[in-house]
């Protein structure tokens, strides 16, 4: 809740490991972005001016008091997974270490403050961090974003899961990228396109069908060559596969809900909002 007295987002619904907190962003509350974007838009990529991108997280960053910027990514519905790391013992103080999956685990110095907003962001649609008052950042308007933590709040992920990324396997990359065992990890669904109105194609039908016969349990025909499909049962059922058995969210509906969510398929032209979490210093 903000000064003003209306909501800025919404926390996850679950049990939260010990120090840490998870949340997702509405579209009003806070922000100064301008329709189609109004107002709480916290996404650089989506045709917004940038210097109301920039106020928008500099507003997010205060209302919530967070340890630290948010640490933004450039997703692409792919599967590579980012480890923020605290910087080596010799580095006297300085930045944390990001390394990327897919660069066999050679680690990278993040760029300065950018000076717009996007800038130096790394490219990947997962994040993962054990450290304390990092905080990382999804955006979405109607793909997945999945926050899991150790259930001791050691470690925490987040990731962006659109039918693309979900279909090849960014969850499992998530949970792999994790040190804590699959076991004990718990994991939160936050707001995106519900089953009773994402309809898809039979692209998105024939990509998870040809994988995983189960996968049509989350498929309701509608019309030919059409189908309804329930993204929280496709993920719920790759992450039970990669052994997260605590599975919870997955009830907030981003395009039957205007008043507090952005959704690219029933808007066309929209802003994005963020799924945060980091543990507590």
């Amino acid at each position: 809740m903000t000064r003003s007295g209306k909501a800025a987002w919404v926390d996850a619904d679950w049990p939260a490991p010990p120090g840490v907190r998870a949340l997702t962003t509405l579209r009003h509350g806070l922000g100064i972005s301008q329709s189609p974007f109004d107002a709480f838009n916290l996404g650089s990529r989506c045709g917004d001016e940038a210097d109301a991108v920039i106020q928008n997280r500099r507003q997010l960053e205060a209302a919530l008091q967070l340890p630290s910027a948010p640490r933004w990514l450039r997703q692409v519905h792919g599967i590579e997974v980012a480890r923020f790391a605290p910087p080596p013992a010799d580095a006297g103080g300085g930045r944390e270490r990001v390394a990327l999956s897919a660069m066999e685990g050679k680690s990278t110095p993040p760029q300065p403050s950018p000076a717009f907003a996007g800038e130096g962001e790394p490219q990947a649609d997962a994040a993962v961090t054990s450290t304390p008052g990092t905080v990382l950042a999804i955006l979405t308007a109607d793909c997945l974003p999945v926050v899991f933590a150790a259930k001791d709040g050691s470690e925490i992920a987040a990731a962006h899961a659109g039918w693309r990324g979900l279909c090849a396997g960014i969850l499992e990359a998530t949970v792999a990228a994790m040190a804590t065992s699959p076991g004990d990890v718990v994991a939160w669904l936050g707001p995106a396109a519900g089953p009773q109105a994402y309809e898809i194609g039979e692209e998105v039908f024939n990509a998870f069908t040809a994988r995983d016969g189960r996968a049509r349990m989350a498929f309701l025909p509608t019309r030919p060559g059409h189908w309804k499909v329930d993204l929280y049962m496709l993920a719920r059922q790759r992450l039970l596969d990669a052994g997260v058995t605590d599975v919870q969210g997955g009830g907030l509906c981003t395009i039957s809900d205007p008043a507090r969510f952005f959704s690219h398929r029933r808007d066309g032209r929209s802003g994005r909002i963020a799924t945060l979490a980091w543990i507590a210093r």
